[in-house]
């Protein structure tokens, strides 16, 4: 891949995130419109975090990964958003090179904990439906913890070297990157120098983070349609689906609007197009968990019942 000449190398110090818009009269309708998504997103994530930490009735392997599904939703969105709303509050778009890359560290992070949360909660689901004389040992307290800590280190080492590996790049005198949030495969178009290393660690972790956690989930659904198309009562076959219809549709949105990105071809990749698919997979799905998984759930509609006094909230229909 051709660079830039290396007379425009400089030390950078700071890049400009350009963000969804470069109209000033759209920024003020940006600025609401995210800073309400992201209050709706941290008050509903976290609100299924006490709903589950409040009811006994709720502490079981499902709910505790649910619990930390939504604490990394959370972080995720949190790892982004705030910063460009400062970015629009105060009219300024730079972000400092520190900042850019400890905002990328998270992100990666985040992004790689949502990924193998999901393929761990679809397991508990195969081992509830097709091993359910044996989900009490084979989900135990102890392996879902070791689950857990094992899901923190894969998606925290990769994406902690990632990180480290692009601070040995150097950049040029262009520093504009047309996002609101430091993608890493815009800052290696903005290198001077080799990035071979980086962009074989940006594929690395891409079948790290996406393609094995999604094989991992169409294996476990094909499985579990095996088993529920066994069972001869149609009303047991609809309450054992039931249970992984709020996974399957957080499955569908978060990997729909993934691959509606990367796995079209090059020629029709485009900013816009990127922004879009970013905020749909960055935003609005984080968003959006907590009320498919409050919606379709009755235990969480009680919990979170319980945690209001018995009142109903806006979760609850």
């Amino acid at each position: 891949m051709g660079k830039p000449n290396r007379v425009n190398q400089t030390v950078v110090s700071d890049f400009l995130l350009l963000g969804l818009s470069e109209q000033p009269e759209e920024q003020p309708l940006l600025f609401g419109i995210f800073l309400g998504m992201y209050l709706v997103t941290i008050m509903g994530n976290l609100l299924i975090i006490l709903a589950i930490s409040s009811d006994p009735h709720l502490h079981t392997p499902m709910y505790f990964f649910l619990a930390n599904l939504s604490l990394t939703d959370a972080c995720f969105i949190s790892a982004s958003i705030p910063k460009m709303l400062a970015n629009i509050y105060n009219q300024s778009w730079t972000i400092s090179y520190s900042e850019c890359f400890a905002q990328l560290y998270f992100l990666l992070m985040f992004g790689g904990l949502d990924n193998c949360l999901l393929a761990v909660m679809v397991y508990d689901r195969y081992v509830a439906i097709c091993q359910p004389l044996h989900y009490s040992t084979a989900m135990s307290l102890q392996l879902c913890v070791l689950m857990l800590g094992m899901c923190w280190v894969l998606t925290n080492c990769p994406a902690l070297m990632h990180t480290l590996l692009l601070t040995r790049v150097v950049f040029c005198a262009h520093k504009a990157i047309p996002h609101f949030y430091c993608d890493p495969s815009a800052l290696l178009k903005l290198a001077c120098s080799d990035t071979h290393i980086n962009e074989l660690m940006i594929i690395t972790m891409g079948l790290m983070f996406l393609t094995t956690p999604l094989m991992l989930i169409i294996f476990s659904y094909i499985r579990i349609s095996w088993a529920v198309f066994g069972i001869s009562s149609p009303g047991g076959r609809w309450k054992a689906f039931s249970t992984c219809g709020s996974h399957l549709t957080v499955v569908l949105l978060f990997y729909g609007s993934l691959m509606g990105v990367y796995l079209l071809p090059p020629s029709t990749h485009s900013a816009e197009r990127e922004k879009r698919a970013a905020i749909l997979y960055m935003v609005i799905i984080p968003m959006l968990n907590p009320f498919i998984y409050s919606l379709r759930n009755r235990d969480m509609k009680e919990a979170l019942g319980k945690l209001w006094g018995g009142r109903k909230t806006f979760f609850l229909p």
